[in-house]
């Protein structure tokens, strides 16, 4: 039986090894932190938005983003670097800035959420995947004003699926909103939370069972070594492996990977999340709510509140910067005072691997056994199920 070898130990690389393993293939997992999961899995913002899956890359963005830009709270933060990986991804970006762009790869990105709704649901069901705080609780888009409101109605991707509510049904469904200054909202009823952390934690534990997966902890590749269009082997540190069939799933350290004449358009965009208990004095909302204009999220994990926000892109720093704690912190007491004990939330940054254009990469390349399952960005466990299958059809 040949053997896949998997480099990335994060929510994308687990869930590829699995869908693997389903189809009967035999998989060692790399992972170049001591545990998996660590980084962009840990904390997200554990809604699983099937329906709204639109890319960042919009007609008008930019202005938006210019405006955001001179505000204190802003959603996005760009620091400009010496860096032509950097410069690349913005001019990619920018040209994606195009309202029929966004249409199309929001279609597609729509296609695979499905897909990986789908693929989650035969995984919870025929394999009795569970304890990862999983849920299909609906989620709630609210708006601030009437022009976004307009905006979002318009821009429904799934229209027989979604719902508008005005101010009063907002809330009445949701009563934890009762104070909140929101003018009305979409409702998707079939949308999903979950803890992505405690999912991959999950999945190895299964993987582990299977006998077909090995995983290698604290080993990070340092090199990709080709042979007349074919990947032979990969360095760990200053061991060299052999490799069958290679799938490349590190995130926005996967550019540092490529080969010649394999350039890839991923670039890391920072977010960060609290984590904060709920006690029973406190009214945490039942639905996942995203705050449209200020771009915060806010998912019920059990009994805790998660809350994420921002897009720093502002290089490969992963440090946690906490003025952008404190401010998302603000942001959340003033439209949730009572939803969670922020004062003892847990802090988190990370990095989310994005193509300009939203739409994660996944397939062959020119080297006949390397293949690729990344730049999923702020959709890394929404996509994942469905990204894994996709490839493990490929590997078949």
């Amino acid at each position: 039986m040949q053997k896949v070898t998997i480099i990335g130990g994060g929510v994308i690389g687990l869930a590829t090894a699995y869908a693997l393993v389903r189809e009967g293939l035999a998989v060692d997992l790399i992972e170049a932190r001591d545990r998996l999961a660590f980084a962009t899995s840990f904390a997200n913002g554990g809604q699983l938005s099937y329906r709204y899956v639109a890319p960042l890359a919009d007609a008008g963005v930019l202005w938006q983003a210019l405006g955001w830009m001179l505000q204190g709270d802003s959603p996005l933060r760009l620091r400009l670097r010496l860096d032509p990986a950097q410069w690349r991804w913005l001019m990619a970006f920018m040209l994606a800035c195009r309202r029929s762009v966004n249409r199309r790869n929001g279609a597609q990105l729509l296609t695979l959420a499905l897909e990986s709704q789908a693929a989650l649901a035969r995984w919870r069901e025929a394999d009795g995947l569970t304890d990862f705080a999983w849920r299909r609780n609906g989620k709630l888009v609210a708006f601030r004003s009437e022009r976004a409101f307009a905006h979002g109605r318009e821009r429904l991707l799934d229209r027989s699926s979604q719902r508008v509510l005005d101010a009063a049904e907002l809330r009445a469904l949701e009563p934890a909103l009762a104070e909140a200054p929101f003018v009305g909202g979409v409702l998707t009823p079939e949308e999903e939370v979950a803890d992505c952390h405690r999912f991959c934690e999950r999945l190895a534990e299964r993987l582990r069972a299977s006998g077909q997966c090995r995983f290698l902890l604290g080993r990070p590749v340092t090199r990709l070594i080709a042979h007349q269009e074919q990947v032979v082997a990969l360095h760990l540190g200053g061991e060299q492996v052999d490799v069958q069939r290679l799938v490349l799933c590190a995130g926005h350290r996967s550019a540092g990977l490529a080969l010649p004449g394999l350039r890839l358009p991923v670039y890391p965009l920072k977010g960060y999340s609290l984590t904060a208990p709920i006690n029973t004095e406190h009214r945490a909302p039942e639905l996942s709510l995203t705050d449209y204009e200020r771009k915060i999220v806010y998912a019920r994990l059990d009994r805790q509140l998660r809350v994420a926000a921002m897009v720093d892109i502002v290089g490969f720093d992963e440090s946690v910067d906490a003025r952008r704690l404190h401010s998302m912190r603000r942001l959340a007491l003033d439209t949730l005072p009572d939803a969670a004990d922020y004062g003892q939330a847990i802090e988190w940054a990370g990095m989310r691997p994005a193509t300009p254009t939203g739409v994660p990469i996944i397939g062959a390349t020119a080297y006949r056994n390397l293949w690729l399952n990344l730049g999923h960005g702020a959709l890394g466990f929404t996509l994942a199920c469905g990204s894994g299958e996709r490839l493990a059809r490929m590997l078949r």
